[in-house]
């Protein structure tokens, strides 16, 4: 994310004067190393599946996915940027700031508070991302969304689709029991990432959800395992892992990981 010359922000309007300006400012503050654009929601999260970002300052009103959408969105990543609102309304500062953002700044921008933004961005990040005390909690997330490329359209899936996992190269195919889609993250990435929510690597190119596991095969010594129709299969350095991972989690359990 951020370089040691500052961070790396990301700026969405669909107005260009207004997405102009607002690159501009930020442009100018020495604490931010590069500026993103985006014209619309969906084109910023096509950046955000493609580059990694510090903080997202988003427009509200926007046709299509307007800044509330995009909020949400990012909400459930499991590694998100802050983001700051920026906009011509007050009307929605009650539901802006209930999605955790980190300022809701009013049109027309001036430099110095677009600077006092970025300043409390700086300060949030220092404090880890963390909430003050006397702020509550947000709830912890149950899923987490990812946003993947279908003809040119970017869809949303969520963890708890997704069924297994192969690594293509450098990234990683998804497979859902809709289709597969292809991310930017390699397999490793998602072993770490998801390991506490029931994902396991049953080959070093495989990485298998347990809940959608329905049959452990073993055949003159290999082991498999049944996904939906899909049979696939465990190497020999990782069966007596999963044989242990079994026996703390029972096939049949269909809870999905939180």
């Amino acid at each position: 994310m951020s370089t040691d010359q500052g961070m790396v922000v990301l700026v969405v309007d669909d107005e260009l004067p207004a997405l102009s300006e607002l690159g501009y400012l930020l442009g100018r503050d020495p604490r931010v190393a590069e500026v993103l654009t985006a014209s619309s929601g969906t084109d910023a999260l096509r950046l955000l599946d493609a580059r990694d970002v510090d903080v997202v300052f988003s427009d509200i009103s926007m046709p299509g996915l307007d800044g509330m959408a995009l909020a949400r969105v990012i909400s459930r990543f499991a590694v998100r940027p802050q983001v700051v609102f920026v906009t011509a309304h007050e009307r929605h500062a009650v539901d802006a700031f209930a999605l955790d953002v980190t300022d809701y700044v009013m049109k027309p921008v001036r430099e110095d508070r677009i600077a006092e933004a970025v300043r409390r961005v700086v300060e949030q990040r220092e404090r880890g991302g963390a909430r003050p005390p006397s702020e509550p909690a947000a709830p912890p997330v149950e899923d987490e969304t990812i946003p993947v490329e279908l003809g040119g359209v970017t869809r949303f899936i969520t963890r708890s689709q997704i069924r297994y996992a192969q690594a293509h190269g450098d990234y990683a195919r998804l497979h859902t029991d809709a289709g597969s889609h292809l991310v930017r993250v390699p397999l490793s990435v998602l072993e770490e990432r998801w390991a506490e929510h029931g994902f396991v690597r049953i080959h070093r190119s495989t990485l298998v959800a347990l809940p959608h596991v329905s049959e452990v095969r073993m055949d003159h010594g290999r082991c498999s395992v049944l996904v939906g129709a899909v049979e696939l299969q465990v190497s020999r350095r990782h069966t007596k892992e999963l044989r242990d991972t079994l026996l703390r989690r029972p096939l049949g359990d269909r809870r999905p990981a939180g």
